[in-house]
């Protein structure tokens, strides 16, 4: 598992991805609707619509077989770097 951040332009990505048996293409989409998943299927549904409140996006673009990788797209006047010392 590993989370990165990368600056593209004016916005910010942030992107989480594993090496587990990743998203099968036909459910890339599917896994974000409120009725899909063996539990409640609300997880991905409410991180997509609270982070689209916001004005940021999350999609998933991973290979199947080869893991998952989740981006959310951060744009500018969402965020803010601090300098560390």
């Amino acid at each position: 598992v590993s989370t990165n951040l990368e600056k593209r332009g004016d916005e910010l990505f942030i992107i989480y991805s594993d090496d587990g048996i990743g998203i099968p293409a036909e459910e890339k989409e599917l896994i974000f609707d409120s009725e899909f998943g063996k539990g409640s299927g609300l997880g991905l549904f409410l991180s997509r619509t609270i982070l689209k409140m916001t004005g940021m996006e999350i999609w998933e673009e991973g290979e199947p077989g080869k893991g998952a990788r989740f981006v959310i797209r951060v744009p500018l006047g969402s965020y803010r770097f601090v300098e560390s010392s």
